[in-house]
């Protein structure tokens, strides 16, 4: 028996095959293209699968996302007038989504950070984004955009924040994923020089 199953864990949805066969233990398995098959003896329900693949989620995401970053052809440092315009493109792109929650559109600033891809200073109405992050795929500078731009609804990472980030981009935990696997661009660039507000 084979069946596609899906499970919701903390890090986010993971997409598996359940496989049954005439084995001892469980196995779990990720192929070239990130697909998951666990296979289990004949008598093991779905449901032993699922909390199997909850219990290695965190070793799952941490596998995806660094093929993912593997196979991600990064884009060298740009110029500052490109860096500038791609991470601007991606807060314009993503403040729809919260200025009908009475967000003003804020300040860009620009900064070589070491360990964070951006902050928002809420009360001073400005967010700084990384500049190491236009060198990283689009989908990744909005989630980072909008990440940034939820804070100015919720202050700290609390439930709000994360419930808010779940209606306005449902699969931000797999981009949040993904991006983990551009960390290396963080220390690629510690020489390099900031770009000017």
């Amino acid at each position: 028996m084979e069946q596609l199953r899906q499970v919701q864990t903390p890090q986010g949805v993971v997409s598996y095959f359940f496989v049954q066969k005439k084995i001892k233990n469980l196995n779990l398995r990720i192929g070239r293209e990130n697909q998951i098959v666990v296979s289990v003896p004949l008598r093991v329900p779905p449901e032993r699968a699922d909390q199997f693949i909850r219990d290695k989620a965190d070793w799952i995401f941490r596998v995806q996302a660094r093929r993912d970053a593997d196979r991600q052809d990064l884009d060298p440092m740009p110029s500052r007038e490109v860096c500038r315009t791609r991470l601007a493109d991606a807060v314009l792109r993503m403040y729809p989504q919260v200025e009908g929650l009475g967000v003003r559109f804020p300040q860009i600033k620009l900064r070589r950070m070491k360990s964070q891809w951006g902050n928002c200073h809420w009360r001073q109405g400005y967010i700084t984004l990384n500049t190491a992050l236009a060198r990283c795929p689009g989908f990744l500078r909005d989630y980072v955009a909008l990440h940034e731009l939820v804070h100015f609804l919720h202050h700290d990472h609390g439930p709000g924040f994360y419930a808010q980030m779940t209606a306005l981009m449902p699969d931000w935990q797999q981009r949040r994923q993904a991006l983990k696997g551009c960390a290396w661009v963080l220390e690629a660039g510690a020489g390099e020089e900031d770009a000017p507000d």
